[in-house]
């Protein structure tokens, strides 16, 4: 039974051609994967479907009717509700105010009824397993990227959904996090929601999806059946280019040690050691929690050191700031890229420039001809997609807001970089791009350090991983010979599966 149908849908913004006559049934009990690259439409589909656009051409119907929706409310009234791949919470409420906002029940005619609200958000995160992920009382200001994943996801999971859509769910999520994700949706699909599930994640629509629709430049290509098609026809379509291999094969330089951590701890992270070569990429694993950002942090200088040592090529750095980070060689990209790294209201030149003032400046003046011939080149190099290096960093999609931050450290000529989930929230054609420019960099000799929740990333790109575990590192693996349940193994605490421990 068809759910909602969209028949011939076109959206422009601009001299941008948005969609295309796009037609669509989304049926009940169905997932639908809607895959793209950034900027295929993915989302302005769902931003119509919510009722915060409305078509230019072509339109909506729910349940055989003719619907227009001009606000989410309405949307939600119809049963569609929407996880947005950026979570759109309250800092100051609680977990449990951001669940259930628009449907906190009064205590007579003023106070919210608080015992009932906590009641209610126990139950929710208690029916999905996340009792010990979130806690309803716990304010949101201090929450990680994935734990706002989580209570989007809560939100949109409250009665009443019929059809329930999700934007890159999983790009905050660890692999076991997202499999009790799948879990869930698959008990939604069988008591008869309707899914449309976004992600860049192939292997994820390869297991989830019954179905594969697939958008390119605003029009859709491709409605397939999920066994008919594989991961790299499912690329094809989508690029409408044979991608090849995601990971390359080099050789990598390997001679002196270039960060070495020496019993590092902080109020976060206990007596972790580790030593990443030059030329060299070490992969950390690990569950959302477990330290990895963490130690990001402590090697870079935001978090104060309470104990242990960092070396950087064998001399002992002080860390008082990132600042001495910078100075010492060490870049970092941060899991949160609107949040830690970009100035989103900022141009492109302003953006790629903001670490090398020397690089820009002649005498002690500015030089904006020597500014725009470093970002010019930059931009260049990394491919970034702007109409200029004045746009502004907001308007540009995930992947090349991504490569804007890699440019910028580029610009500095690191000698140790830090990746804090790189492909996060970036579509295929891109992330195939940062891979290779993060081989490219380690083959130049500089020393990686890869934070990712896709062990699939983890074992393609690194030499070896260290895994972490409630602060700490718990063991490391070669990656040749690995597997992701080894991993898992290790970062869960769990006995390792016989074929990784032979």
């Amino acid at each position: 039974m068809t759910l909602v149908a969209l028949t011939g849908i076109a959206k422009r913004f601009g001299v941008v051609q948005a969609l295309k006559g796009v037609s669509l049934d989304l049926p009940a009990a169905m997932v639908t994967a809607l895959v793209g690259e950034n900027g295929a439409g993915k989302s302005t589909l769902l931003r119509l479907l919510e009722g915060e656009h409305a078509p230019d051409q072509g339109g909506i119907a729910v349940d055989g009717r003719p619907a227009a929706f001009a606000s989410a409310r309405e949307a939600h009234e119809a049963g569609i509700r929407i996880v947005h791949q950026e979570p759109e919470i309250i800092p100051e409420l609680s977990v449990a105010e951001n669940i259930f906002i628009g449907d906190l029940k009064a205590r007579g005619t003023v106070f919210v009824d608080w015992p009932d609200l906590q009641r209610r958000a126990a139950a929710m995160l208690a029916r999905f397993g996340l009792e010990r992920a979130l806690e309803p009382r716990a304010a949101c200001h201090g929450l990680g990227p994935a734990q706002r994943q989580l209570i989007e996801i809560m939100r949109a999971l409250r009665p009443g959904v019929r059809l329930l859509c999700l934007d890159e769910p999983t790009s905050s999520l660890t692999e076991d996090e997202a499999q009790r994700l799948f879990a869930m949706l698959r008990a939604l699909r069988a008591g008869g929601v309707g899914i449309v599930y976004i992600s860049h994640r192939l292997r994820e629509v390869m297991d989830l999806a019954d179905r594969v629709a697939v958008l390119r430049d605003g029009e859709l290509v491709a409605v397939r059946d999920a066994a008919e098609v594989d991961e790299a026809t499912m690329m094809r379509l989508m690029v409408g280019r044979d991608l090849g291999e995601l990971f390359g094969h080099r050789t990598r330089v390997r001679d002196e040690v270039a960060l070495e951590l020496r019993a590092v701890a902080t109020a976060k992270v206990q007596g972790c050691s580790l030593a990443v070569r030059a030329g060299e990429i070490v992969g950390l694993g690990g569950l959302v929690g477990a330290g990895r950002t963490e130690l990001a942090r402590a090697a870079f200088g935001m978090d104060r050191l309470q104990g242990g040592e960092i070396r950087v090529f064998g001399r002992p750095l002080a860390l008082r700031a990132p600042a001495d980070a910078i100075l010492a060689g060490i870049g970092l990209v941060p899991e949160d890229r609107k949040q830690e790294a970009l100035l989103l209201l900022r141009s492109v030149r302003d953006n790629v420039s903001l670490c090398v003032p020397e690089k820009v400046s002649r005498l002690g003046f500015f030089d904006r001809g020597a500014e725009s011939r470093l970002v010019s080149a930059l931009t260049r190099r990394l491919g970034v997609r702007t109409p200029s290096i004045e746009q502004e960093v907001r308007k540009l999609s995930g992947g090349n807001q991504q490569k804007v931050v890699f440019a910028r450290w580029l610009a500095r000529g690191p000698r140790i970089l830090i990746l804090d989930e790189p492909t996060r929230g970036v579509d295929v054609g891109a992330k195939l791009e940062i891979y290779r420019l993060i081989e490219e960099l380690a083959g130049a000799g500089i020393a990686i350090l890869v934070i990712s929740s896709e062990l699939t990333e983890l074992l393609g790109l690194t030499d070896r991983i260290a895994v972490m575990r409630a602060g700490a590192i718990v063991g490391e693996l070669p990656t040749a010979g690995a597997s992701e349940e080894a991993v898992l193994a290790l970062a869960m605490g769990q006995p390792a599966p016989e074929k990784a421990a032979a």
